[in-house]
């Protein structure tokens, strides 16, 4: 899959960003916007604490139809009760009252700190006159929505004669029962809502229900789909190959960017008696405190491997046949520690990228888990996040 660089937004697409007074002075406010209305489809975190813009935007997908995102960064707007929820729907007003449509056409995200009162009187002012600034590239979108994010994630790629473009935020409590915290992805191509949730969904399960940063669902998860039909009708199989690699791409480049993070980890897991079993290992591996820590230190300790592994006490796994492999070295063979270069392994493992491959040779199950590794600058910023 070749992506553009720089990224861009699909035909009919423009978004913009400011800062409303959230933040003392980087953009806290995001609008994405199309020139006319979209098919659309959602899915939302499965956390028992839903905040306001979910329980709004579990509403407001059932149509299928939406003309625009709003989303701010700073507040979460969770845990704020039926204010919260009185405030969401004064968000989603103000944003359509800006662009020309109704409040049931856009979507509403609010992410950040938990407990506070949206602070929405500087959000209604901060989204009046903002679609004059309205503009072609997306990553101005992607400033608005960032917290704790080092960078802005935006990606965008081609399938057939329609363009996908990729947005989203996400640094930690990242560990997705569907999506990751923010992502919004854009086409010009033309599909019915169901199709686009059928397509989401086979996307998501691959990609962000397998990323995970620190193990935590965030309260605030979205992954919204939005197709306008600019670009006429595509292959949907050819979409979905493009759907889905971009996801992948993306889910890597967040767990690259996780708190304190300094190496993508992938787990990969093969041979498993079923992909379920598979999917279960790769998540152990990955949210495996030891293995995150080995990585980060390029210790090739590779019994936490197998610890992690052999923790999955409701999968089928004989150790007598496990193999296991860290960035195509092999560390493992039938369940037994390999004779292999430590020195070696040890200046591969300094490296910005760390493969973990399983082979459990039990079946054909097999998946691929993406992560981060474990360092001092997680917990340095996550011990004062709500009093910053």
């Amino acid at each position: 899959m070749i992506f553009h660089d720089p990224p861009v937004l699909p035909r009919g697409f423009q978004c913009a960003s400011r800062n409303c007074g959230l933040k003392p002075e980087a953009p806290d406010l995001s609008l994405f916007v199309s020139d006319v209305e979209a098919a659309a489809a959602a899915i939302f975190t499965r956390n028992h604490f839903p905040g306001a813009p979910i329980l709004l935007g579990r509403e407001t997908i059932r149509a299928g139809r939406l003309r625009a995102i709003v989303a701010n960064s700073k507040c979460s707007n969770v845990a704020t009760g039926q204010a919260g929820l009185d405030h969401a729907r004064r968000m989603a007003g103000a944003a359509a009252a800006e662009i020309g449509t109704t409040a049931d056409r856009v979507l509403v995200s609010s992410t950040g700190v938990i407990g506070v009162p949206l602070p929405i009187d500087k959000i209604e002012r901060g989204l009046r006159g903002m679609s004059a600034e309205l503009q072609d590239d997306p990553r101005s979108g992607a400033l608005g929505i960032m917290t704790t994010d080092r960078v802005p994630k935006v990606l965008s790629s081609t399938a057939g004669l329609a363009t996908l473009t990729w947005v989203a935020k996400g640094a930690g409590m990242i560990q997705p029962n569907m999506a990751t915290m923010l992502a919004y992805i854009f086409t010009d191509a033309r599909f019915e809502a169901a199709t686009l949730d059928r397509m989401l969904r086979q996307a998501a399960r691959s990609s962000f229900d397998m990323l995970s940063i620190d193990t935590d669902t965030s309260t605030s998860d979205t992954c919204a789909l939005l197709a306008n039909g600019r670009a006429g009708n595509v292959p949907e199989a050819l979409f979905q190959e493009a759907l889905d690699a971009g996801c992948t791409r993306l889910c890597e480049m967040l767990a690259r960017d996780g708190e304190g993070a300094t190496k993508l980890l992938r787990a990969i897991v093969r041979g498993a008696a079923s992909d379920n079993d598979a999917r279960q290992i790769a998540r152990s591996i990955i949210n495996s405190p030891l293995v995150k820590t080995m990585a980060y230190g390029a210790d090739p300790n590779v019994g936490r491997i197998l610890m992690a592994i052999g923790k999955c006490l409701d999968c089928t796994v004989r150790p007598e046949a496990t193999d296991a492999w860290i960035n195509q070295r092999q560390v493992v063979h039938n369940g037994i520690r390999s004779a292999f270069d430590e020195d070696a392994l040890r200046r591969e493992l300094r490296g910005d990228t760390v493969d973990i491959e399983v082979d459990l040779r039990l079946g054909n199950g097999q998946a691929t888990a993406f992560g981060c590794d474990l360092t001092s600058g997680y917990i340095e910023e996550n011990a004062a996040y709500y009093s910053s």
